[in-house]
């Protein structure tokens, strides 16, 4: 409708405007959510625990049925052996070191590694030259030594028949005293310079010989019937022996009889004697064990990163030639030894039923099984080793029974997990 004002003007009326709530307010369901969230929390939290009831109620129940048998192992007649386990190094019962007295070039070289040699056999020869000169000169000088004696001999023989003439006309007056006291004076000297020359040639002999020794020395030769195990020298090379030898072979003596250097620790030590049977095994032969005798217990002790061992010297045959020198020998030393005892598992000294009291621990005791029901028995133990025990006394027969462990079955006849045993 549309009013008609005086001054000519129309006014028109129009309908109120609704305005809008802004978009950017949080809604108001907001606190909803997070009450929804807390709650999912609590029910997940809930089922989790129901859960682990459930499995706990079960286990207690299977539990509950479960039954207990033991594991067994009859007695025994058979031997115990006591020992101590040490390694060591197997080496030829006798090396022998070749060295050289003379220095000089290395000339000639007839040995080498695993060489048969035999006793004067030369196995390398220096240079000879220079020595030889020297035998040369000390012939020479002896030579003339040998000459002035004869030299003087030749005076001597004069000076002899000379006094032997004056001798006699001394007696008549024919010539002075003084004319045979020449004569005498003459005669002393002669004998006195024979002597000299004598001394003198004994002197250049000496000297010819120790030349002629170092000339023979220039010959490397085998002291010994052997095998060249090690050559540390070659042709042409120049050994110096001015301070120290220099060693130029390593020759065993007898491969067929080898021994074992065996490091053993000072706790060990003690139990061993000469006698004690010993066996041993090396990588290069996994699977054969070898045997062999204690034979020497060396007092000298050695130390390495303050550990003290003793060097126990096993012999073995090596008639076959299989062992090697510097082999690595995990080596077992038999100290104390018995044949035809009672012996019983060490485990069943150690068994103890479960829920039992120790007791006394000074008793030592095994368990039987009597109408069911482990009993113990009191026994005294002898000589172990890391698998039986010697029983010396107790009521335990051949082919007895004794625990070792035990282990709980669940009523529907499968096995749990084994209880402790000790």
């Amino acid at each position: 409708m549309n009013k008609q004002v005086g001054s000519g003007t129309t006014e028109s009326k129009q309908a109120p405007q609704i305005v809008p709530f802004p978009t950017s307010e949080p809604p108001a369901r907001a606190p909803t959510r997070k009450r929804g969230i807390a709650t999912r929390w609590s029910v997940g939290l809930a089922a989790v625990f129901v859960l682990v009831a459930a499995i706990v109620g079960i286990w207690w129940s299977v539990g509950s049925g479960t039954a207990v048998s033991y594991v067994t192992t009859p007695v025994t007649i058979g031997s115990i052996a006591r020992s101590v386990s040490a390694t060591g190094a197997v080496n030829p019962e006798l090396t022998i070191i070749v060295g050289t007295y003379v220095s000089g070039v290395i000339q000639e070289l007839s040995c080498d590694y695993n060489t048969q040699v035999k006793r004067g056999q030369i196995c390398a020869k220096i240079d000879p030259r220079p020595y030889q000169s020297i035998v040369d000169q000390g012939k020479a000088n002896l030579a003339v030594a040998k000459a002035q004696l004869e030299k003087d001999q030749a005076a001597f023989t004069y000076s002899k028949a000379n006094l032997g003439r004056l001798a006699t006309l001394v007696q008549t007056s024919a010539v002075s005293k003084d004319a045979y006291d020449n004569a005498q004076n003459a005669y002393d000297q002669a004998l006195a310079q024979i002597t000299f020359d004598q001394a003198t040639i004994q002197q250049r002999q000496a000297v010819l010989d120790a030349a002629q020794v170092n000339l023979d020395y220039t010959n490397i030769i085998s002291p010994v019937d052997g095998t060249v195990v090690s050559r540390a020298v070659t042709m042409g090379q120049t050994v110096a022996a001015s301070f120290q030898t220099p060693t130029l072979f390593l020759i065993a003596t007898d491969l067929t009889k080898m021994q074992v250097d065996a490091n053993v620790s000072e706790s060990d030590i003690g139990g061993i004697k000469n006698g004690n049977k010993a066996t041993f095994t090396v990588d290069a032969y996994p699977k054969r064990l070898f045997e062999g005798t204690v034979t020497q217990v060396r007092q000298s002790p050695q130390t390495v990163q303050n550990v003290i061992t003793y060097d126990v010297v096993v012999s073995v045959d090596n008639s076959d030639l299989a062992l090697k020198p510097g082999l690595t020998a995990a080596t077992r030393i038999v100290v104390d030894q018995r044949s035809d005892v009672l012996r019983v598992p060490n485990q069943a000294l150690r068994y103890i039923p479960t829920g039992t009291a120790l007791g006394d621990t000074k008793q030592t005791r095994v368990w039987v099984l009597r109408n069911g029901t482990p009993t113990p028995v009191q026994v005294m133990s002898g000589l172990d080793d890391d698998d039986f025990a010697q029983i010396v006394q107790g009521d335990l027969k051949v082919d007895g029974k004794v625990i070792v462990a035990e282990q709980r079955n669940s009523a529907n006849g499968r096995a749990s997990v084994p209880s402790p045993r000790f």
